[in-house]
C-alpha cells in the first residue's frame, strides 16, 4: 500500500500538512559544508523574511564593526 493511498484514509493528512511528495535531506549539502541554521525571534522575523535580507544586514553590521576595530587601532 503506497503513502498516498494512506493519506487518502487518513483524515488529519490535510493537503497542507501532506509531506508525501517531500524530499527528504534535501539539503544535506549544505550542512555538510558547515552552514549555521539559525532560528529568529517571531518580531526578527517578521522584519527579515528571508536570507538575503538576514545577509544584507549582517554584512553591514560585519563592516561597521571592521571600520570601528580599523579605527581603534589607529587611535
Amino acid at each position: 500500500m503506497s503513502q498516498q493511498s494512506n493519506n487518502d484514509h487518513n483524515p488529519e493528512v490535510t493537503e497542507e500538512n501532506d509531506f508525501s511528495g517531500g524530499l527528504r535531506n534535501k539539503y544535506i549539502g549544505r550542512f555538510a559544508q558547515g552552514v549555521n541554521v539559525v532560528a529568529p525571534d517571531l518580531d526578527v522575523a517578521e522584519v527579515f523574511t528571508d536570507s538575503e535580507s538576514v545577509n544584507q544586514a549582517l554584512r553591514i553590521i560585519q563592516h561597521q564593526s571592521e571600520k570601528a576595530s580599523l579605527r581603534s587601532e589607529t587611535s
